[in-house]
């Protein structure tokens, strides 16, 4: 249900950037293999300027793709509207150009917004599987004024998280508005891309999409998408050419230079804030391609700096530790490579790195990817059956990482992973394998094997031996995990087993629970729109869960139920009650809850939605029955083509048997001004109000606490590494005895370049 908040994530689960099989093009065909069609691209000689103007001579003489097909809600029936792009390519770059018509112009959403942000949007685009190995490929969307999206999309991943929106490459686009629909032009450079290097040409598999938001969210494609194969890139079109063509062995330099100043408070009440230092730091990142298919990405006192900010959660009777996003460009190269079943590379571990070095690349059927950092803060998750604590030590951490993966059959892979954190006292240690087994086009079994060694400092089991059984010495154990899904077009289902020892560590990683033994199954329906229908797709579902640690005590045991809709003005409906018991701090406690999720988007200027859970549940602050109530409206304003307004809301309130143990409120406001696709102005407002009665707690208490965050920024970007930022945030803190007080206050800038040969 979070990813339904973001607007468009549904629909890119369901079909975004979704490949099928066969092809309607006004070009000539050169071979039909099991129904995919594969065409022959030319190169150009002339220049192409890439300005929204598709008026150059070069375009006549490519070659000419169109988009026939809506895949969703239609099923591969004719699109409402006609889309026709054309293909090129010089020595140094990639080129495609679209006209998208519209039968109704006046329609069009289309605002400027930053990159990546315009999935709520119409836009157009390419899907690139590079090395023609059915498995990994590389998305490039342009709304129709020219705001850039791209991605990688990894098949073998699962299918919540086989589009990884965070990888960001230097390419140029441009689009305009016509009086008939718009027009889109994009220009990828070959250092932008990776491929093997062929003598005779390049065999690409290709898909061409365009999402068409309306009642209904369109989605078209280059050719059909067989909804009864459990694979995407599998089912792509082929393009062949590319004659001549070297995979870039570009060298990038990326220095960065950021100043800063913080000034801190230590304790609420102290009577003024210590002003801070002013500090400049100079750092350089440098990207080299030591082969066509392979790069090194090197680190030298980097600015590991976020400058996006977490959006605020509520962490108010949390069981475990919350999971944010890697946001960092350094970790964020060649991240999906790292991906394995459990959760076993994490990269914002690394909390303050004085160097990194990092491999990534793929030769033939080899996938390799490596990374080595110098962490001057030991951040450490402590994982248990029933909570998990985060800790830090005072000893500077060096971490590694090392992944292969061969590519087995048509659509499978095995995989290796390693992962070492090594400090004076410290030491954590992880190793295992990992297969996608696909054995029909509808049918997969997923597995992964680990084990670790970790060594604790005294001060850590001084501190959390007792709750988390930690020991002095080494703590070893294995983890295992075993799924079995059937994906079709209307059925879906698995059966998956999850076995993690006591001992199991992955600290390298994000795997908050250990010590448990797992059995989960789930079955579900989808019925789709035929044409006509007034809704685009709708599901019925149901699934079990039964875990125990490893003593055999009780955990969980659930059955839910789920109803999911997509329906008109794109709105989405989910209803998922659940029922069973939990085990915590050696008690059984029912839990029944129901959660309800709605969502909106009537037009480009407004989107909304609400969630709610409510139900039965446990106080895990002082073990106990609980019945829960949280409520979660959010409001997306789009005011003209430039401003954008977000805001969320969180309410939760927890009633034990004596009373009401607390209310939060969490609100966060969030707008951008965007002067153009490079510049943008955001303030951000966040603010936590949380009100307690001490009398039912078991721990000392504040009767209220409030918290109130502020950031202002100002954005330059040329392109993602190329860029100006210069902000100021404040945070302030309150009780009941004492109102908002400033804790701390910073400022700071940041200036990066890309140069790229």
């Amino acid at each position: 249900m979070g990813n339904s908040r973001h607007g468009t994530r549904v629909s890119v689960w369901v079909a975004a950037v979704v490949l099928g099989s066969g092809s309607a093009v006004a070009a000539a065909e050169v071979q039909v293999d099991r129904g995919r069609v594969t065409l022959e691209i030319s190169s150009i000689e002339a220049p192409i300027e890439i300005d929204g103007v598709m008026d150059e001579p070069a375009w006549q003489d490519a070659l000419m793709v169109e988009i026939p097909y809506e895949i969703f809600p239609g099923e591969n029936i004719e699109a409402p509207a006609a889309t026709e792009c054309r293909l090129t390519y010089d020595q140094k770059s990639f080129y495609m150009g679209c006209h998208a018509f519209d039968p109704e112009p006046n329609k069009i959403r289309a605002h400027i917004v930053d990159r990546d942000k315009a999935w709520r949007d119409d836009f157009v685009g390419i899907v690139i599987d590079t090395f023609n190995d059915e498995r990994r490929a590389f998305e490039f969307f342009v709304n129709p004024l020219g705001v850039q999206m791209d991605l990688i999309r990894n098949d073998l991943a699962d299918e919540r998280n086989r589009e990884d929106p965070t990888w960001d490459q230097i390419w140029s686009s441009a689009g305009t508005l016509t009086a008939d629909g718009y027009v889109v032009e994009m220009a990828i450079p070959f250092t932008s891309l990776r491929f093997q290097h062929r003598p005779g040409g390049q065999t690409w598999g290709f898909a061409l999409f365009r999402t068409y938001p309306r009642s209904l969210r369109h989605q078209f494609s280059s050719h059909p998408w067989d909804r009864n194969l459990n694979c995407s890139l599998c089912q792509a079109d082929k393009l062949v050419g590319f004659a001549g063509v070297k995979p870039g062995r570009d060298l990038e330099l990326n220095p960065t230079l950021t100043g800063s100043r913080v000034d801190e408070r230590e304790e609420l009440g102290d009577p003024e804030l210590v002003e801070g230092d002013a500090e400049a730091d100079a750092g350089l990142t440098a990207r080299w391609g030591i082969t066509p298919n392979m790069s090194i990405l090197g680190a030298l006192n980097p600015d590991f700096s976020q400058v996006e900010s977490d959006a605020a959660r509520l962490e108010v009777n949390t069981q475990f530790a919350l999971f944010f996003e890697e946001r960092r460009p350094f970790f964020l190269e060649g991240q999906d490579l790292f991906e394995t079943f459990f959760r076993t590379v994490h990269t914002r571990v690394v909390a303050d790195p004085a160097w990194g070095l990092k491999l990534t690349g793929k030769e033939q059927r080899n996938a390799v990817g490596a990374f080595v950092a110098e962490d001057e803060v030991t951040n450490i998750l402590i994982p248990g059956s029933e909570t998990s604590e985060l800790t830090d030590i005072d000893e500077q951490t060096l971490t590694g990482v090392a992944r292969y993966r061969r590519d087995v059959g048509e659509t499978s892979a095995l995989g290796l992973i390693l992962t070492a954190r090594e400090g004076d006292e410290y030491r954590s240690y992880l190793g295992g394998i990992d297969g996608l087994f696909r054995f029909t086009g509808r049918d997969s079994i997923r597995v992964q094997a680990l084990t670790s060694s970790t060594e604790y400092p005294q001060e850590v089991i001084d501190e959390f031996g007792e709750e988390f059984m930690l020991r002095p010495g080494k703590m070893e154990d294995p983890a295992y995990f075993l799924e079995y899904e059937h994906d079709s077009r209307n059925w879906n289902g698995s059966i998956g087993y999850k076995n993690v020892g006591t001992d199991f560590r992955a600290d390298m990683g994000f795997m908050p629970q250990v010590d448990f033994i797992e059995y989960r199954a789930r079955l579900e329906h989808s019925w789709w729109a035929e044409e006509g229908d007034w809704f685009s797709w709708w599901e019925l579902g149901g699934g079990v869960v039964e875990s125990q640690n490893q003593r055999g005590d009780l955990l969980l045991r659930q059955g839910r139920l789920w109803f999911n809709l997509s329906g008109p003005l794109q709105s989405f409906v989910r209803v998922v009650p659940t029922f069973g018991q939990r085990g915590f701090e050696g008690e059984v406690y029912d839990e029944n809850l129901v959660a309800m999720f709605f969502s909106v988007q009537p037009s480009g200027s407004f989107s909304g939605g609400l969630l709610t859970w409510i139900g039965r549940t446990i106080d895990f602050a002082n073990a106990q029955p609980a019945d829960q109530v949280l409520v979660e409206p959010f409001v997306d304003l789009n005011l003209g083509r430039h401003l954008q307004l977000s805001l969320s809301h969180s309410y939760q309130q927890l009633d034990v048997e004596g009373g009401r143990l607390f209310t939060a409120n969490l609100s966060e406001l969030r707008g951008v001004y965007q002067f153009n696709i490079r510049t943008f102005f955001r303030a951000i407002v966040q603010h936590l109000d949380v009100q307690r009665d001490p009398l039912l707690y078991e721990d000392e208490e504040d009767p209220e606490s409030r918290d109130l965050f502020g950031q202002l920024l100002f954005s330059y970007k040329v392109n993602p590494r190329t860029v100006f930022f210069l902000g100021y945030s404040e945070g302030l803190e309150g009780n009941d005895t004492t109102d908002l007080t400033t804790m701390s206050r910073a400022l700071f800038m940041k200036i990066g370049y890309a140069w790229v040969k």
